[in-house]
């Protein structure tokens, strides 16, 4: 997978936001403090947001192009978007949430089958059930089930395990692993958790105040400042084995 990014916009707030990255890694982390503009980020590239410049492409295929006029809508860039707070339709079961996320079929797309993501994502006893008689775990694994049925070229996760309370969250992120490596998913991966992004992340892109601060490998990006930065505490006594 290959992501490029180019783009600049202000918010009627006054915040503004400036990015240039390409990644061709598969699991690339958004990382920074709140207000950082990590969602921002990712939802100018699901095509939510539009930018006032800018130009985003995705294995080489064009999703925005300010200058030549061309911003694709987000049912069209062929992204699986799953937000922290699911946004499950209430009205319809688990089974009719996930076939509603289903896409046309492209020619060797390699489409994810409803089957094979019901038994990894283990949503099969789920399937008659509503979201709201659902924990916050199990409906973020429907969310993903989701997103994955529409045969996505990336899929972008917004800090999927905000909502989900402490005890359920390491089984999620397990969850996200099986996803990235059952279909070799490239992913961009939303989170200021630094325990996240270090278990989860290939590559790591630091943002703050609407700017990218740093980039590169876990290690090298993921040290006591940028934890700080996150409001996250930090352990710096490292035991050797």
């Amino acid at each position: 997978m290959t992501l490029q990014v180019r783009c600049e916009h202000r918010f009627e707030s006054g915040f503004d936001v400036a990015f240039d990255f390409s990644s061709e890694h598969r699991t690339t982390a958004l990382f920074g403090p709140s207000g950082a503009g990590k969602t921002s980020l990712l939802m100018m590239i699901a095509g939510i947001i539009v930018p006032d410049s800018g130009r985003i492409a995705c294995n080489g295929r064009l999703l925005l192009d300010t200058a030549a006029g061309i911003a694709l809508p987000p049912e069209s860039r062929r992204l699986g978007v799953v937000f922290q707070d699911q946004r499950l339709f209430p009205h319809l079961s688990v089974e009719a949430n996930l076939r509603f996320g289903r896409r046309p079929p492209r020619q060797n797309s390699g489409e994810p089958p409803f089957d094979r993501i019901t038994t990894v994502l283990e949503l099969g006893d789920l399937l008659p059930r509503r979201p709201e008689s659902l924990s916050g775990g199990e409906r973020q694994r429907v969310a993903l089930g989701r997103a994955l049925m529409s045969a996505p070229d990336l899929m972008l996760l917004d800090e999927p395990i905000a909502a989900v309370d402490e005890p359920h969250r390491e089984t999620i992120l397990s969850y996200v692993d099986r996803v990235v490596h059952e279909w070799d998913m490239p992913m961009l991966y939303v989170s200021h958790h630094r325990s996240e992004v270090q278990r989860l992340a290939d590559w790591v892109i630091a943002l703050d105040k609407g700017r990218i601060t740093e980039q590169g490998p876990p290690d090298q990006v993921l040290g006591a400042d940028a934890v700080v930065a996150a409001g996250e505490p930090v352990n710096l006594i490292r035991l050797e084995d």
